[in-house]
């Protein structure tokens, strides 16, 4: 697709006209290129959230109109989600609080017993919550391409005892590179060797349909603050045997069916099966019903042409790149591999910390740098190349001995114009031709701009 093809306007996000200060004390209308972290709202989302605002009220417990409206509300919501990611009959969406809660709810309802298989290249909230007592976990290499990562996963499977349950975790598209996995081959290979496999959709579900019939993944989990809903809602969706048969998550009202006093003092309680199980407490209507009108406009708006207009900013994006000899961009499947709207890179001669804080100070540009909770990913992407010094300070070093390493990362979707891309590839040129404009120091670990100073 050419630079110059024509795309179909944006989605309306909030933000989108807020101004923010430079280094100079102008004001610039903000580019938002920080989606991986935490997409803007669409303003249909918020619109939606503030016509119910009124209509708040208990769920599940209350006898008065406002209370069954909410549980109304609440329920189909959580019908919504199930029609958005078209779960299979019996399949289940249990509300949470983003794919971090989600997994570590899925972690704890695993059997005792059972070997969880994960590539080091997962996002943390997908590597750390098996380390669980009772479970082993076996930590794959990083793939270099979509055939060695199922290769990889069927000699890890087929090396080990088939006996007892078994379990893959992994993501739809990296959030440091945004590259696409081959989820359906390695879903096949899993079921294969009798294991399941739970999706982190975290970065995938905002940019590409998401069938879970078709892909025939276990579970899938994902962020309303990643799918343009606000901060504080999740979803873990999928099969409900695991889930029913575990301890709650959450002991407390909601989870339990009956409790009642035992004759020897003890309290005997009956769980609820099914999602209350696992929701204990009141529960975010807001942010479920956030999530639900979420997943309603993007269906609306037609992943088809989503999916096209941000496909044709990656290639306006890597082109643009391409084309600033400095610049290196993070693969790693290769140059050429599909991914949605997230890309890293380093600039030879910048620390990634001077540079996006020169981003944000000089141009109103908002990106993220550091090793964005994937060290072991960006690790092997940067090869333990060091960043380049900087007199402002970079991130403190996690390992012992390694001075500093990080990298940019740049993220759009369905709310971000043209505009933003350009303007930041105009200033990625800019800072690599002639140097920042202003000094820069160290405050409170970050790199900030030396208001009184410049370069």
């Amino acid at each position: 697709m050419s630079l110059s093809t024509d795309l179909c306007a944006p989605l309306a996000v909030l933000g989108h006209d807020v101004q923010v200060p430079l280094a100079t004390g102008e004001k610039v209308g903000y580019a938002a290129l920080d989606y991986a972290a935490s997409a803007p709202a669409l303003q249909r989302v918020w619109d939606d959230v503030a016509a119910y605002a009124p209509y708040y009220g208990s769920v599940h417990r209350g006898a008065g109109y406002l209370s069954q409206l909410s549980t109304d509300l609440f329920e189909q919501s959580r019908r919504t989600v199930a029609d958005f990611l078209d779960l299979r009959e019996g399949d289940q969406v249990v509300f949470t609080r983003a794919t971090t809660d989600s997994l570590n709810l899925l972690a704890g309802a695993l059997p005792a017993g059972t070997r969880v298989f994960a590539f080091e290249t997962e996002h943390h909230a997908s590597l750390l919550p098996w380390r669980h007592a009772g479970l082993t976990v076996e930590y794959l290499r990083a793939p270099r391409s979509h055939a060695e990562a199922v290769a990889a996963l069927d000699a890890a499977l087929a090396a080990g005892s088939p006996d007892g349950p078994r379990l893959l975790c992994v993501t739809g598209a990296s959030n440091v590179t945004g590259e696409l996995w081959p989820i359906a081959e390695l879903t096949e290979t899993a079921h294969r060797h009798g294991a399941r496999v739970v999706l982190d959709a975290a970065q995938l579900a905002p940019h590409h349909r998401l069938s879970v019939r078709e892909l025939d993944v276990d579970w899938v989990a994902f962020s309303g603050h990643k799918l343009y809903a606000p901060f504080g809602a999740g979803v873990l969706a999928g099969r409900s045997d695991w889930l029913d048969a575990a301890e709650p998550y959450l002991a407390g009202g909601g989870a339990s069916r009956t409790v009642a006093r035992e004759a020897d003092g003890s309290v005997a309680v009956e769980w609820h099966t099914g999602p209350a199980r696992h929701e204990a407490g009141s529960p975010n209507v807001i942010g479920a019903y956030a999530i639900a009108s979420a997943c309603r406009a993007l269906t609306e708006a037609g992943f088809d042409a989503l999916e096209a207009r941000e496909q044709a900013l990656v290639e306006r994006l890597t082109a643009g790149l391409a084309g600033i000899p400095e610049v290196k961009v993070l693969n790693l499947f290769g140059e050429r591999s599909a991914r949605v709207g997230v890309l890293s890179f380093v600039v030879r001669g910048w620390n990634s910390s001077h540079f996006s804080a020169a981003l944000s100070a000089e141009y109103g540009i908002g990106v993220r740098d550091g090793l964005f909770c994937a060290h072991p990913l960006v690790r092997t992407l940067l090869g333990g190349e060091e960043a380049a010094p900087s007199a402002c300070g970079a991130p403190e070093p996690s390992l012992p001995g390694e001075r500093s390493l990080n990298a940019i990362r740049v993220s759009f979707g369905a709310g971000t114009p043209e505009e933003h891309v350009d303007r930041f590839l105009a200033a990625v040129r800019e800072l690599v031709t002639d140097g920042a404009r202003w000094s820069y120091r160290n405050e409170g670990g970050r790199c900030v701009a030396d208001t009184d100073r410049a370069a």
